[in-house]
């Protein structure tokens, strides 16, 4: 098909002019009615993107949605893990990702030849995978879990019984010492998260006194060890909805301070400075997706996410294990 033809294979995306007096916000609204496609964005993509969104959310309310939906097609503006993920749980429609460069740190760091012969050293184990893995690596694993779901889903296997919990080693490190567990963990790291500095952060809180601390787990221990919240995004979110305080200081990616600006227009929100000069802290395959790209994925169907269907067998069992642990998980 003709649209195939201008995915270049280099850079990932479909490489076309645009008619600058397009209305995109317009064109993607229509295009979507037009081919009943839905489109699910992370929280950590650009304002523009979160805007025209159907649905906005963390990994484990994006996996939920892809569960749920009934459209023909997909449109993950994310990275390429979570248009997998869609994909593994919906084989029968159409799953596009604006810009298949949009990778994941964590997801790299844990290729799944590797991966196997690190858990053939551990037979006895169980494995729980971050949701921020490939599909191969999912295949290999008994139970796949979010940030939201993990603390959940870890309370639910017996002390008797060992695990292997991979790729995040800063989360897996805070779910050992909250749980009192000994889990063998695989050394991976999300580059945004492992950013934020520790002085940097002590010297921000002199500053702001009584100002409470909102950090996701992916940040490494001494900045967790500062933080008055340990959450997800989606959990970090609800609690600046919450808390009556007026002020927080963030260790996530940016992304998030769009919505909890759109939640509290009244409260202010500090991002936790990183270690190097930047005021900032973004994901920079998350910020691969634009709203031009976007337009173009949904104008063209392409670029399109396909799995090897014995793979997607394998891992789908583990996120329906997932999504069957966490139902109570609101």
């Amino acid at each position: 098909m003709e649209f195939q033809l201008q995915v270049d294979p280099v850079i990932g995306y479909v490489n076309s002019d645009i008619d600058p007096s397009l209305d995109l916000y317009a064109e993607i609204d229509r295009l979507k009615k037009e081919k009943n496609a839905v489109l699910l964005a992370h929280y950590y993509q650009e304002p523009a993107i979160q805007d025209i969104a159907d649905f906005i959310g963390d990994s484990l309310g994006l996996a939920r949605k892809a569960a749920e939906t009934e459209a023909d097609i997909i449109v993950f503006a994310g990275v390429h893990f979570m248009a997998e993920t869609a994909k593994i749980i919906n084989p029968g429609k159409t799953v596009l990702l604006p810009d298949l460069n949009a990778g994941c740190s964590l997801a790299d760091a844990c290729p799944a030849d590797e991966f196997a012969e690190f858990k053939a050293r551990y037979p006895n184990h169980i494995v729980i995978s971050y949701i921020n893995c490939t599909a191969a690596t999912k295949a290999q694993s008994d139970i796949i879990c979010t940030s939201s779901n993990a603390e959940h889903i870890v309370r639910q296997i017996p002390e008797s019984q060992p695990i292997i919990f991979a790729p995040d080693r800063n989360l897996g490190g805070y779910l050992n010492k909250k749980l009192g567990r000994e889990m063998v963990l695989w050394d991976g790291v999300c580059i945004v998260h492992q950013t934020f500095s520790e002085q940097k952060l002590v010297r921000l809180k002199v500053r702001n006194p009584g100002v409470p601390v909102l950090a996701h787990p992916e940040c490494d221990e001494p900045v967790l060890r500062h933080a008055d919240f340990i959450g997800s995004t989606s959990q970090i979110r609800r609690y600046t909805v919450e808390e009556p305080h007026d002020t927080f200081i963030v260790a996530t990616e940016e992304g998030i301070l769009y919505q909890m600006q759109k939640d509290s227009p009244g409260k202010t929100f500090i991002p936790a400075p990183p270690e190097s000069g930047c005021s900032c802290s973004q994901c920079p395959h998350m910020r691969l997706n634009t709203i031009e790209k976007l337009y173009l994925c949904l104008k063209h169907e392409a670029p399109e996410i396909h799995l090897d269907e014995a793979i997607r067998i394998r891992a789908l069992q583990p996120i329906e294990k997932m999504l069957e642990m966490s139902q109570s998980i609101v």
